[in-house]
């Protein structure tokens, strides 16, 4: 990897998440030499990907370069690369790049989509993980209207204005919200040769309310927005088969459709290496202790949605959302010197939940806040506000406060754009990866 060889501790850090991200901000400062490995040169803001997938704004505004960091730091090393085993043995992490030593690694590597081992919706089914797959989505939702231009019969225009979202938590809701909202503010200017009822939105939840993790009345309020918005919201519904064409549920209902979004879970991007019995075979989360070191071993690290720490609050692990990455992330870089210096007298990890929401639209979101449970126009505000401050970097905060400003007086969205096509006929198994 053409790092070079150093007498000071090398810490290695897998993934450019929100937990990598802000580890290397804190531990710049350290006598170490610190190494980043990410299969993207890039850190993604991914709750802000569904407004890639459907036109809100564009991808280089929640997107930072990693090696922005390496500015005025010293002894700070990127590398692009695909980080493929680690031996725990000889401390040798193996990438498609070449082999590095290590003395301390951290790995954040996140999670990919889960299809629960339904290779048939896998192969035809959308994910939105990563900014190429909501590209993807945004030029097929897009080719999808310009289809239906030319389609002769009126069963063609609606299959192909169909779409089905599987999993109704926040990804799921945020996403219904957009493109319902595309259907009464952008498809009358943009296809004023198609009847926007023929456009049909489907969200199907095997739980029975949208937004499971939140209130009760945050996911009734969400589902009161969403169906104003013409929506339709089926609970306690299980998808067993989509082939393309057609969505197959457990309960006999069956919907088709050109496009299905999955967001109906997630598994972790584990590394192989480790032993059986340092992660769970279920979600493929490392178990870790309250200081984030992976069981059985000393010098290795989990941070965010890869680690799976079991407390009393959180008997299966803390929530797979940004807050727990960073605050784990600020955690072990407090720990770190200590850890250097060979002392046991490490803080561990306590998580402070500052709560949860969802937007639903324009003008429409909930939030839960300790017991303070907000929605409507507040809680969008609410929403907005948290999510520019979030975002890396001073440009995209700009640039998507302007969009959001654009969008809102115009009541359209800018990004209208099919930079790549994406052809529905020589769909194949995907993996994240790969995409």
């Amino acid at each position: 990897m053409n790092i070079p060889r150093t007498e000071l501790p090398r810490v290695v850090v897998i993934g450019g998440g929100f937990a990598g991200l802000n580890l290397v901000k804190k531990l710049k400062k350290l006598p170490i030499q610190l190494v980043m490995l990410n299969k993207h040169n890039y850190h993604t803001f991914q709750p802000l990907l569904y407004q890639v997938s459907t036109s809100g704004i564009e991808p280089d505004s929640i997107v930072y370069p990693l090696r922005m960091f390496i500015k005025r730091q010293q002894n700070f090393y990127f590398r692009l690369a695909d980080v493929e085993h680690i031996n725990p043995k000889t401390q040798t992490i193996t990438a498609d790049i070449g082999d590095l030593h290590y003395d301390y690694v951290i790995i954040n590597t996140g999670t990919r989509t889960n299809f629960f081992g339904n290779h048939e919706i896998q192969k035809y089914a959308m994910p939105m993980k990563t900014i190429p797959q909501a590209l993807n989505l945004r030029s097929l939702i897009l080719q999808n209207f310009e289809k239906s231009t030319i389609a002769i019969t009126e069963e063609d225009k609606k299959f192909l204005l169909n779409f089905v979202i599987v999993g109704a938590g926040p990804t799921g809701v945020e996403l219904a919200g957009a493109i319902a909202e595309f259907k009464h503010n952008v498809l009358p200017l943009d296809f004023p040769d198609l009847d926007p009822e023929l456009m049909q939105i489907h969200i199907l939840e095997g739980a029975p309310r949208v937004l499971p993790p939140m209130s009760e009345k945050s996911s009734e309020k969400s589902a009161d927005a969403l169906r104003a918005l013409g929506v339709d919201i089926h609970t306690n519904t299980i998808v067993t088969d989509y082939d393309g064409e057609v969505v197959k549920t457990k309960d006999g209902k069956t919907f088709k459709t050109r496009t299905v979004i999955w967001s109906a879970g997630v598994i972790g991007n584990l590394i192989e290496g480790f032993p059986e019995d340092c992660y769970n075979p279920r979600n493929k989360r490392y178990y870790v202790d309250e200081y984030n070191k992976v069981k059985g071993f000393e010098n290795v690290f989990a941070l965010g949605d890869i680690a799976q720490m079991n407390c009393e609050d959180y008997p299966n692990g803390h929530p797979q959302v940004a807050q727990p990455a960073i605050q784990q992330a600020m955690n072990l870089s407090k720990n770190f010197p200590k850890i250097l210096n060979g002392k046991n007298n490490l803080k561990p990890f306590k998580y402070v939940d500052k709560g949860s929401m969802a937007t639903i639209g324009r003008n429409k979101a909930v939030a839960d806040i300790g017991k303070l449970k907000l929605s409507g126009f507040f809680a969008w505000l609410v929403w907005m506000f948290i999510h520019l401050m979030a975002l890396v970097g001073f440009r995209n905060r700009l640039v998507v406060f302007l969009n959001w400003v654009y969008n809102y007086a115009n009541f359209n969205k800018a990004s209208r754009l099919i930079i790549r096509r994406f052809s529905v006929s020589e769909r194949k198994v995907r993996t994240d990866a790969e995409l």
